[in-house]
């Protein structure tokens, strides 16, 4: 006897509950009771909660849970077909970037591209001592045989924090001018920020081949978009109300206004949201190599799987070099746009 059948006993649902009844298989807890030569259908120790298990015990025409999961799976996959006439022609060009930049990064011989990034590095900071640690930090990874990883981790992020910073900031002033967009939009970027890394893989691999780069590329798009769409709108609603009545007394229209006064004056939060972009591409790297993305995150699972702590560890510092080096050149260029801010 079920916990609950009291219940529909007293609700007269018992012979609702009985139509069509059919015995399904048996649950772990039934079989082990039965090995034990006990009732696998007799209901011992306290009042369970009433999940859906508890209650098709005592009711038959309740749904299981491993209904509801299957039946999800089952959606999943009739919507496949359909969903990939869609999106495989708009997530394609994804694809060609991130082979192309792999293959571009990859090819460059190394004594052309390291000067050209410590180069870029100076171009973005104006800070010799980011520029020399970056030199320092390039060294090091070749010095332990792991450039051409980090390179291909450094290929993968620039393209997808590129492409971050190309659709979301559009979104982020958008948000800014219409308090209805900024509602239906906050949800949604809470979902995405709070979801769990590992999960954002899942409805992925329904849709994609592991070998397609776009399934790595958009999983890492999705978990690090978010930063750079909530800084821009905060960025665009922290603009001094006496600066836009100003522009307005002066005649300007609202794309001046736009990119004259509220992008300069909002600079200093987009590109704090663009430095955290960059920080949680380069984390989302890590847990895409579970799906073939290539670079450090490559090296890291080895570690895991075989358990060569060696190469795992290594791999990991590796990671943190490029985090530090990323993260202090985005910095002193914020700090660059503060200074040319405030001496105006």
């Amino acid at each position: 006897m079920a916990h609950y059948d009291g219940v529909f006993n007293t609700l007269g649902l018992r012979d609702w509950c009985d139509a069509g009844k059919e015995d399904g298989p048996m649950t772990m807890a039934q079989l082990l009771a039965q090995a034990k030569g006990a009732d696998p259908n007799e209901t011992t120790g306290p009042l369970p909660f009433p999940s859906l298990d508890s209650l098709h015990d005592a009711c038959s025409r309740i749904p299981q849970t491993r209904e509801m999961t299957a039946g999800l799976e089952r959606f999943f996959l009739d919507i496949k077909n359909s969903l990939k006439v869609v999106l495989d022609p708009i997530t394609q060009p994804l694809s060609w970037m991130l082979d192309g930049a792999l293959w571009l990064f990859t090819t460059i011989p190394w004594w052309v591209l390291i000067p050209m990034l410590i180069a870029l590095t100076w171009y973005v900071s104006r800070s010799r001592a980011v520029t020399i640690f970056v030199a320092l930090a390039f060294v090091f990874l070749g010095a332990i045989d792991h450039l051409e990883v980090a390179i291909q981790t450094l290929a993968i992020i620039f393209v997808c924090t590129g492409l971050c910073v190309i659709f979301g900031v559009p979104i982020g002033i958008a948000m800014s001018k219409n308090d209805t967009l900024q509602k239906g939009t906050i949800p949604v970027l809470d979902l995405l920020q709070t979801l769990p890394t590992f999960v954002y893989l899942i409805p992925l691999i329904f849709l994609f081949s592991v070998t397609e780069s776009k399934l790595y590329g958009i999983a890492i798009i999705l978990y690090a978009i978010v930063p750079v769409i909530r800084l821009t709108d905060l960025g665009i609603r922290l603009v001094d109300k006496d600066v836009i009545e100003a522009a307005d007394a002066f005649g300007m229209t609202s794309r001046q206004k736009l990119f004259k006064v509220e992008i300069p004056l909002a600079l200093p939060n987009i590109m704090a949201g663009v430095n955290q972009t960059i920080m949680m591409s380069l984390a989302m790297v890590v847990i895409a190599s579970l799906v073939s993305a290539p670079g450090l995150g490559v090296l890291v699972l080895r570690g895991i799987r075989n358990l060569e702590i060696g190469v795992g560890l290594i791999a990991g510092l590796g990671i943190v070099l490029l985090a530090v080096m990323l993260d202090r050149a985005s910095k002193a260029a914020l700090n660059r746009v503060d200074v040319s801010r405030s001496t105006r």
